[in-house]
C-alpha cells in the first residue's frame, strides 16, 4: 500500500491539511494583527484542503474495493 501513488497522494493531502491547521492555530494563539488579517483565509484553505483530502480518501477506498 505504501507504494501506491494514490495512497501517497492521500497522505500528502492529509499532511497539507495538518500544516494549514497548525498555521491557523498558531496564528490564533499568537493573536495580534496577523491573526485578524489571516484567520478567515486559514479557515477557508483548511476547509478546501479537507474537502480534497476526503474526496481522495473516498476515491482510494472506492478504487481499491474497500469493504
Amino acid at each position: 500500500m505504501a507504494n501506491d501513488p494514490l495512497f501517497i497522494l492521500v497522505i500528502i493531502a492529509c499532511l497539507i491539511v495538518l500544516g494549514i491547521l497548525i498555521m491557523g492555530v498558531g496564528s490564533f494563539g499568537k493573536g495580534g494583527d496577523f491573526n485578524r488579517k489571516n484567520a478567515n483565509k486559514f479557515m477557508r484553505w483548511r476547509i478546501i484542503a479537507q474537502f480534497i483530502a476526503v474526496c481522495l480518501i473516498l476515491l482510494f477506498v472506492w478504487i481499491r474495493g474497500g469493504n
